[in-house]
């Protein structure tokens, strides 16, 4: 039995989006997390546009993100994503969802923070292993030891990702379900009674 929300359901959105006012809802994290599966879920409940970084950048470029580190390296690609993380955010309201390494450059940082509330989807090794090892796109995991990377990465982004406004725990469970706790999450941030987000709320 779900609690009865505070506010009713419209009433919660709107007190959401009127906070959120031209800013970006940006999600960041390791790849495998969920950016953004869960990221259009939030974008839908919202009545948002969902934009992802990396489909906007090969969009841009005319490349594949694998095209692009194999011919030009990753600082080259990380310049590409910030400038495309920059001018994308100058377009919110919106939810944005960003590639793994974004996050870690000072200077997209600094304008999420000041053009959006980023929210960190922190998953543990084990899910981010079973997903990622289904796809073969992921340039950083060409290697013969893709868990070791992992752990490598893990290490090296988890204390900067912790910097983001938000934290919520990801899972093996359904997109509705971690949608729905990113959405709370945010209603806690901007001081706003939660808005429900039970399955016949969530379903466009």
């Amino acid at each position: 039995m779900n609690a009865l929300p505070a506010n009713p359901p419209d009433e919660g959105r709107v007190a959401l989006l009127e906070r959120l006012g031209s800013r970006s809802i940006v999600f960041v994290g390791l790849m495998g997390a969920g950016k953004t599966a869960i990221g259009r879920k939030v974008a839908t409940m919202l009545s948002l546009p969902f934009i992802d970084s990396d489909q906007e950048i090969e969009s841009v470029s005319r490349m594949t993100v694998p095209e692009l580190f194999e011919r030009y390296g990753e600082p080259e690609f990380r310049a590409l994503e910030q400038r495309v993380i920059l001018r994308l955010l100058e377009n919110g309201p919106q939810v944005l969802s960003t590639g793994g390494g974004a996050f870690m450059n000072a200077q997209t940082r600094e304008a999420i923070a000041g053009h959006g509330v980023s929210v960190w989807l922190k998953a543990d090794l084990d899910l981010l292993m079973e997903r990622v090892s289904k796809k073969q796109n992921r340039p950083l995991l060409k290697n013969p030891d893709p868990r070791g990377v992992l752990e490598k990465l893990m290490a090296e982004r988890y204390p900067v990702y912790a910097m983001a406004d938000i934290t919520v725990p990801t899972r093996d469970d359904r997109k509705e379900v971690i949608a729905g706790e990113v959405v709370c999450a945010l209603c806690a941030y901007f001081g706003i009674a939660a808005i429900a987000t039970s399955d016949d709320e969530v379903e466009p």
